[in-house]
Order: structure tokens, then C-alpha cells, then sequence
């Protein structure tokens, strides 16, 4: 069974048959039909509005309780043919985002004639080389895509301009519309009437509805809708990790990098302050902090959320705090008194207590979750790394066309190595391709990329011109060893010699080299970076760490070492993993010694 606890409204719909309308302190939530196959499997996510409930599983099957649910309140199964990667409920509609990379959804906005019928809105953008969707997120009768080429597209509702458009000549739309280009995420919770989306130079732009100021303009941005996309000026130093918007408030979630120590996380919030999900008792414009005793120097936030106007958040040493609206006992606390400061309430204890970290927070519009889900992928690091690559357009220079005369492009330096690196083998490709869909299409580079048996029938097809046997840091070594001097396009020189890469592994496994390549303000020229205060053995870990997620087993680490690849990281911005290379530093340092 599951480690999932409940509180707060229980009905529209009703979660816990055997409750009261509200659950003031935190219980055990415990599915209908407990011998279900799906029920038995550990939860991924959880998605929950005032109409309906989502609980996703590990093994891609998802059940839903909602208003339209039999009277007996049983869970009803969604029934999606390709694995469900993320759930996302909101105000009378809901989406469903499969590891294929396809959006179906449902709803008033959405689906008109048949609001309970899925479509794949994914397939309804114009353009057919942006239809593969990497995030999908629900707000106020409106749904968010994220599409793999970094496109954003809005459908549904834009009474209150969260599409980023004049409500007056475009109140809705039954197909997905550009909205912003160059989105690296998309923040939106709880079915909001506003959205932020956050670009690849970590500038936030914000629309939608703001009559509290929950957009946080600031003061002299008091409108009640916010109909153009605009850039949110005066946002706190550090990076963004997460913003949660609620009905009268946001919250921002940005981590401070130092140094010396550990990056510390803050949380800032703006909006209204009656119901206090703000944690502070005035109104505020733009983002400030949430300032308590409760977050100590010792202590880091791991997850937060917001309701309506209540807010959740999780921190390190396994505290549970909590303010705001509790007319539904949504804080946890065993009352109905709302809280307008910070306060921690008491845990019941966890089997995975050990492991706090792997809990996560979910408020829904007047009740929250606290639930076991720990990450769990199934790539390894690079494989990961190469689909987000396969599903990036921006550096492609191979083509192929489809049965059905559609274009799907790849990077041919990738392919070149997963196919032997044999130019025979990407015409014998080219011909597989022609006679297949693009869904086959695609299972058939992820294959390529992943080293994922995805589909056998197709992997049958293509097992004698690919090396699937062969480990993905086996291919990446190779390109690293590879003497080919036009493939790597891209110069980072330190004191007097130069290193050359291919953008492509930069782009994989650096934001800064992310950020560069594909801004579509930079300069994508050939520049050079110097890198003058690293010394030869941490630039050497550096470099052969991008390649192969490994450390040289004759490499000596010395605590000089470990104090420079700490600068090195944060400079790279290199995208860390499980283990981490730090760790990864660490351990081997204290075993040599």
C-alpha cells in the first residue's frame, strides 16, 4: 500500500467514503477496490481540483475520482492506450501527457460536443514538427504545452488573457495557439487564472488574471487582467526553481547560490493577503519573502504548495508548514482556524521517514496530500540526456521523411555513433523509416537514443543497423575519442591550449552552454571561454565527466581538487545527476584516504 495522507475537504468530489466532509488532521488515504493492480502500484503523481482527482502510478495507468464518478465514488480508470507520464487537473478540464509525447485532454473548453471524451490537442498544432509535447499543465479552463522545440501553445479559455492575448477578440480557442517561443518551463498550480512562463535566459514573464496583484508586477501594475505576456521585473537573486500560483496569491521558490556552502532555498510570495496563504499580513505586489523562525540556517525547502489560499511547504529536517485558509482543516492542523503566520504541525510518522525527501506536497483548491513518490527513472543518466536531445530541434541536421510524407529530423554526430558509425546503415535507416508512421517513426529514434527496447515488432526491424547492446557512455567515450576535428564545432580554451567540443554534448550536459547555443537573443557563433582558473586535472575531470558521466580511475583527487570542481560546477552550470559528480569527488577522496 501506498504512503499517502489526506486532509482537508472531502467531497466534489468525495475522496475518503467512510470521513466527514473535512478532515482536519492528516489521515491515511486509502484507495477503493485496494486489490486493483493499479492500486498496488506505487504512486507517481497526484493532480486534484474541485471536480475531479487524479491518482497517476508508476506503471503509466492512472484512475480518476470526480463529480461525474457512480454514486458509490469508486475511482474510474482512465483509459489512454500509450503510458501516462504526467496527469494535470483543472477547472472543468483536464490533460493527460503520455511518454510518447502527446497531449489528450477533455473539457467545456476543449471538447464542447463531448466533454468526456478525450482528443489528442497535440495534434491539432499547425505546425507538424512542434507536436511532440515535453510538459503539459491545466489552469482555469485553459491547458499549457510545452513542446519539445521550446514552444509554448495555449487552448481553452482566455476570459482572463492567461493565454497571453486581448480576451475581448480571442475569449477562447478549440485549438492551440503560440503562445511565447525560447520557454524553458511553464509555473501554473492549483487551476489558476494566471500562468507564468520562464525563458531559456531566465527571464519570467507572467499574464492573466491580477486583481490581487498576483502576477507581481509590482505597484504600478494593479490591472485586473494582464492580456500581453509581460516581463516581471525585480525578481530575487538566484535561480528559479518553482513557482506555484493559487487563486489569490503565487509563491516562488528560488535557490541562492553560495560558494561556501550548500545552495539555500527562499520562498517569496505576492497577492492577497486576507486569507494569509501569503504567509505575511499585507498586501504584496511583488515577490517578497516569507520570513519564520521555522526555516532555519540547518534547514532546506524540498517541496511546496499552494490551494485556493492556503500554503504547504516541506523542508529537509522534516518539518510540515503551513499557513493560510482552513475552513476545510486543508492546513492539517485539527481546527478550522485559518493561520495567518507560518506554524509546523505534527507528522504522523511515516514508514519512509528515512527518506524524506522522496515526499511531495499537493494542494488542491481546499484540501492537500502529502505522498511517498521517489524518482524513479527508468534511463540511465545519458539516455535521459539523449531523448531530451532527440526531442530538441534547434541543432538537427539529419531529415526523414515518413510514410505519410511528415518530416522527422534527428542529429546525425548521435546517429553517426549508434549506428556503427556506417553511412549505410542511415540509408538503410531512411528506408525504415519511409514506410513507417510518425509515432513509429519516433518509438524508432528513441530506441536509437535510449537503448530502450520501446516497441520489439520495430526493434526487429532495426537491430541489425543499430548497437543497442552497447552502453550509451560507451557511445558518448567514442565521440569524445573521436579524431573527426569538424565535429567539434564549439572552442573553450584555458591559458594556452584549446579544447574543442561538439555544441551538441555541451547542450546535453550544461545550462550554461544550454542557454547560449539556443537563446534566441546570443550570439551562436564560435566563441571562446576562458577557463584559465582551473587547472589542468579539474578541467581534464570536467571534460571527460560531459562525455561519460564517469571519473578517470587513475585520477588522484586532492581536497584542491574538490574546492575547484565546487566553483567549476556552478560556473559550468552542469546538469548533475544521481550520484552527483561532487559526491561521486568525495567518495572517491575519502576512499584513497
Amino acid at each position: 500500500m501506498n504512503d499517502c495522507l489526506f486532509f482537508g475537504q472531502n467531497y466534489n468530489p468525495k475522496l475518503n467514503q467512510n470521513e466527514s466532509n473535512k478532515i482536519t488532521k492528516p489521515i491515511q488515504f486509502k484507495f477503493e477496490n485496494e486489490n486493483e493492480n493499479e492500486n498496488e502500484k506505487q504512486i507517481k503523481q497526484i493532480s486534484t481540483s474541485s471536480y475531479s482527482t487524479i491518482f497517476l502510478f508508476e506503471n503509466g495507468k492512472a484512475i480518476e475520482y470526480s463529480n461525474q464518478t457512480n454514486s458509490k465514488q469508486n475511482p474510474e480508470k482512465i483509459q489512454i492506450e500509450e503510458n501516462i507520464q504526467k496527469v494535470t487537473v483543472g477547472v472543468r478540464n483536464e490533460a493527460i501527457l503520455t511518454k510518447e509525447g502527446n497531449v489528450f485532454a477533455k473539457g467545456e473548453n476543449i471538447n464542447p460536443n463531448n466533454i468526456k471524451e478525450f482528443i489528442n490537442i497535440s495534434s491539432l498544432i499547425e505546425d507538424k514538427n512542434d507536436r511532440i509535447i515535453q510538459d503539459a499543465v491545466s489552469g482555469w479552463c485553459s491547458i499549457y504545452l510545452l513542446t519539445s522545440n521550446q514552444n509554448v501553445y495555449g487552448i481553452g479559455s482566455n476570459q482572463f488573457g492567461q493565454l497571453g492575448f486581448d480576451s475581448e477578440t480571442l475569449p477562447k480557442t478549440e485549438k492551440p495557439i503560440l503562445m511565447m517561443k525560447n520557454v524553458s518551463k511553464i509555473f501554473l498550480e492549483n487551476s489558476s487564472e494566471h500562468v507564468f512562463l520562464l525563458n531559456s535566459n531566465q527571464e519570467l514573464f507572467g499574464c492573466g488574471w491580477n486583481n490581487y496583484g498576483q502576477v507581481g508586477l509590482g505597484e504600478s501594475r494593479k490591472e485586473e487582467y494582464i492580456q500581453k505576456l509581460t516581463k516581471i521585473q525585480n525578481i530575487p537573486k538566484g535561480k528559479i526553481i518553482d513557482i506555484k500560483s493559487g487563486y489569490f496569491h503565487s509563491i516562488m521558490l528560488i535557490e541562492n547560490e553560495n560558494q561556501n556552502q550548500n545552495p539555500k532555498r527562499k520562498l517569496y510570495s505576492c497577492g492577497f493577503w486576507k486569507y494569509n496563504g501569503l504567509g505575511k499580513n499585507e498586501n504584496t505586489y511583488e515577490f517578497t519573502e516569507i520570513k519564520s523562525s521555522l526555516f532555519g540556517n540547518d534547514d532546506n525547502i524540498l517541496d511546496f504548495s499552494v490551494g485556493n489560499a492556503h500554503t504547504l511547504i516541506l523542508t529537509s529536517n522534516s518539518k510540515l508548514i503551513v499557513f493560510g485558509y482552513n475552513y476545510y482543516g486543508q492546513l492539517g492542523t485539527g481546527n478550522i482556524e485559518y493561520q495567518s503566520i507560518p506554524i509546523q504541525i505534527k507528522l504522523p510518522k511515516l514508514r519512509f521517514n528515512e527518506d524524506i525527501s522522496n515526499y511531495h506536497i499537493l494542494c488542491g483548491n481546499n484540501r492537500s496530500f502529502l505522498y511517498y513518490s521517489p524518482f524513479i527513472s527508468s534511463f540511465s543518466n545519458l539516455e535521459e540526456d539523449l531523448i531530451k536531445l532527440f526531442r530538441r530541434k534547434e541543432f538537427c541536421d539529419i531529415s526523414f521523411k515518413t510514410k505519410n510524407g511528415e518530416i522527422i529530423e534527428a542529429h546525425k554526430l548521435i546517429l553517426k555513433y549508434r549506428l556503427n558509425q556506417n553511412e549505410n546503415q542511415i540509408e538503410k535507416l531512411k528506408e525504415i523509416i519511409s514506410k513507417k508512421s510518425i509515432k513509429e517513426s519516433n518509438q524508432i529514434f528513441e530506441m536509437i537514443y535510449s537503448n530502450r527496447i520501446i516497441n520489439p515488432k520495430l526493434y526487429s526491424e532495426i537491430k541489425e543497423i543499430t548497437n543497442l547492446n552497447e552502453k550509451i557512455e560507451e557511445t558518448m567515450k567514442r565521440i569524445y575519442l573521436n579524431e573527426n576535428e569538424n565535429e567539434k564545432d564549439f572552442i573553450i580554451e584555458r591559458k594556452e591550449k584549446q579544447y574543442k567540443f561538439p555544441k551538441l554534448i555541451l547542450i546535453m550536459r550544461s545550462e550554461l552552454y544550454r542557454g547560449m547555443f539556443l537563446s534566441v537573443t546570443e550570439d551562436k557563433s564560435n566563441k571562446v571561454t576562458d577557463y584559465s582558473e582551473l587547472s589542468n586535472k579539474s578541467f581534464q575531470i570536467f571534460e571527460y565527466w560531459i562525455y561519460s558521466n564517469q571519473i578517470k580511475e587513475e585520477i588522484q583527487i586532492t581536497q584542491e581538487i574538490i574546492d575547484e570542481i565546487e566553483i567549476g560546477i556552478d560556473y559550468f552550470q552542469l546538469n548533475q545527476t544521481n550520484p552527483n559528480l561532487f559526491d561521486l569527488l568525495i567518495r572517491k577522496f575519502n576512499n584513497q584516504n
